[in-house]
């Protein structure tokens, strides 16, 4: 996917994706490519350091959520409509800041 993209739908919610995908990309947690189509855009995707990473960060959060249903917190439904809740009100959120600007 492209920085725009990357932006748009909400995985990034920085001003300067330019300047930390640089970043990224020097630390080898990304990889860039021009487009050939459109040698302005470039895309992006995770190098194999990048993956092991997310792939750490996604069982961290699992096992939070385990945590919290086994402490009797949240249970799995409730999880869900958390999650369901939470996207609609960033999501009204950013309708809201789209607006504005």
């Amino acid at each position: 996917m492209t920085a725009g993209e990357l932006k748009s739908r909400g995985y990034y919610q920085g001003s300067n994706v330019s300047y930390n995908l640089k970043k990224l990309v020097e630390l080898d947690y990304m990889h860039h490519l021009r487009s050939e189509i459109d040698r302005r855009s470039v895309r992006v995707r995770l190098t194999e350091k990048g993956r092991r990473v997310r792939a750490q960060l996604s069982d961290l959060f699992g096992r939070h959520a385990e945590g919290l249903v086994k402490r009797g917190l949240v249970d799995a439904a409730g999880m869900d409509q958390m999650n369901t809740a939470l996207k609609r009100i960033e999501r009204c959120w950013t309708e809201q800041i789209r607006y504005i600007y």
